[in-house]
């Protein structure tokens, strides 16, 4: 039987590697001709990611996917960059000729005609290794980890940037984006595309998408109808949303903080169910001594049970925050042993344990993608309080759009003007009201999200349309003429007799829609 291998490259950032893990495991679970080799930045001083690494290369799926740490390059200079962003981006791009012979070694070593690499999927920020794919003659596609709004802005920048008279931050009309039924403001869009490097760089990466086969992102039709709908045009590459795909067990069985964890679990045990607000605001996260003291006075005046993740800023420009080690430092006098009994200030714990339990009736969030998709999956309700990255226009969809979520800020960011007390007070109670719409609304997606992705499993076999493709596949060979096919016959393959015909037949089905928002597939590679 032939096996197939998939390579991937993933930018340096948990929230980025997790759920590209999660594809590749998602891939074998339905199909054991698959593999798949996994490239990673190394970098020191994120130990966190090689936890996960060592964690996840011990499990029983270690035998198809495999872990491959690329040689250490000297780092850009901090002071040549605005922001962490555009650091990573170059230190990524300095890897191009590791990652080359990483990959040609597989092909020399591993692969031969019972054993082909059929595709290598680049991380949003990876597009540098384009280059890679296009001198080894293998199908490239983008692995794209955050929703199809987001998307629609990447892929919408090029054409933007050719109608722009003034900087990006100096807008101040509303912007028409695909994937957005509503304008936009600018001062939603990522602070990184405000600050001229980081616009340099995500223009140079929208650019690069339109030079892939296919896109692949981690979203689900029936969460985002509009937006997906909006970046599938002819214009763009083929799109695949295969999400949700999630670590429903978490880091609680690999972070080296696993007590305190257990401890907050042991808490949640002994409160009435749905009682509690979680407060979490991602790995990046954290607020000033002003706006953490509002923050406690809101939770005082809310008067509900709570569990707060509380982080301090960074000591060093780039680095990450570390969990608070006093947090009567920066607490209001006497907070502690006002809220003793209540509620829990601590530092790491596992989010997505957190979100399953019982206990739990509404979740603060800082409006990462994966964290609106795991409370999506429990039908946890989401205050927004975004702070980096695209977590400003995520909560704009999820209040505006989708109406899933309540606002405390969608312009929050650092620097911005103190949420004061009165405004978490508010947010909190409208967020744990249990008439509130939204909280229903919420229920009810995730138990339809669960049911279309439980039956999804569920179907265990592959479609006639991936047995023939693998059929022909099989027949051919991963020379420079089956490279030029393949990519002839990309875009006309999808939609040919023998595709008409079979969604056509899966039309008539039930099953069809929650069949194709599952998993709308991979035709190519034979994923459905």
């Amino acid at each position: 039987m032939t096996k197939f291998e998939v390579v991937f490259m993933t930018s340096p950032w948990i929230g980025h590697l997790v759920p590209a893990v999660e594809f590749a495991h998602h891939l074998i679970n339905h199909d054991p001709r698959f593999s798949a080799t996994i490239l990673i930045v190394t970098m020191p001083q994120k130990p966190i990611l090689n936890t996960y690494i060592q964690s996840r290369a011990a499990t029983s799926t270690s035998t198809y996917i495999k872990f491959i740490h690329l040689p250490i390059v000297d780092p850009p200079t901090p002071d040549q960059f605005e922001s962490s962003f555009g650091r990573t981006c170059l230190l990524i791009e300095k890897h191009i000729p590791h990652v080359k012979q990483a990959i040609t070694n597989l092909m020399e070593t591993e692969f031969n005609s019972d054993r082909r690499l059929v595709g290598l999927f680049l991380d949003m920020f990876c597009t540098s290794m384009i280059v890679v794919a296009n001198e080894l003659h293998i199908p490239c596609y983008l692995y794209f980890p955050s929703p199809a709004t987001f998307l629609g802005f990447m892929l919408h920048l090029p054409i933007l940037d050719t109608q722009l008279t003034t900087e990006l931050s100096e807008l101040d009309t509303e912007l028409v984006i695909p994937g957005f039924r509503n304008p936009i403001s600018p001062s939603l869009l990522p602070s990184i595309a405000l600050a001229k490097e980081g616009y340099s760089w995500f223009l140079y990466h929208g650019r690069k998408y339109f030079e892939t086969v296919g896109i692949v992102f981690n979203t689900f039709q029936d969460l985002e109808p509009y937006a997906v709908n909006s970046v599938s045009t002819s214009q763009v590459p083929p799109i695949y949303p295969i999400g949700p795909t999630l670590d429903l067990v978490g880091p609680a069985q690999w972070h080296p903080d696993r007590a305190n964890h257990e401890r907050i679990m042991k808490w949640l045990d002994d409160q009435p169910p749905s009682t509690v607000v979680f407060l979490s605001f991602g790995s990046h996260g954290w607020f000033s001594e002003s706006q953490v003291r509002e923050i406690a006075f809101g939770l005082e005046l809310a008067e509900v049970r709570f569990v707060w993740v509380l982080r301090e800023q960074p000591k060093e420009r780039f680095s990450l925050p570390n969990d608070c080690t006093n947090f009567e430092k920066i607490l209001p006098n006497g907070f502690l042993e006002r809220t003793a009994g209540i509620g829990l200030v601590c530092g790491w714990v596992s989010q997505v344990q957190i979100l399953s339990h019982k206990a739990i009736g509404g979740f603060i969030s800082h409006c990462g993608w994966n964290s609106i998709l795991e409370s999506l999956w429990q039908g946890i309700p989401i205050a927004t309080w975004p702070i980096y990255a695209e977590q400003q226009m995520n909560a704009f969809e999820m209040v505006k759009e989708l109406g899933l979520a309540i606002e405390i800020r969608l312009d929050y960011r650092e620097g911005s003007d103190l949420v004061l007390a009165k405004e978490v007070e508010r947010g909190i109670k409208h967020l744990m009201n249990h008439d509130d719409e939204k909280r229903w609304n919420r229920v009810i997606l995730s138990q339809r999200f669960q049911k279309r992705w439980d039956r999804s499993f569920s179907m265990g076999k592959w479609s006639d349309l991936s047995q023939r493709f693998w059929k022909r596949c099989n027949r051919a060979t991963l020379s420079q003429r089956f490279q030029k096919r393949w990519d002839r016959s990309l875009d006309s393959f999808m939609r040919s007799d023998l595709s008409q015909r079979f969604w056509k037949r899966w039309d008539r089905s039930t099953d069809a829609s929650a069949y194709r928002s599952a998993g709308i597939g991979l035709p190519h590679l034979g994923i459905q």
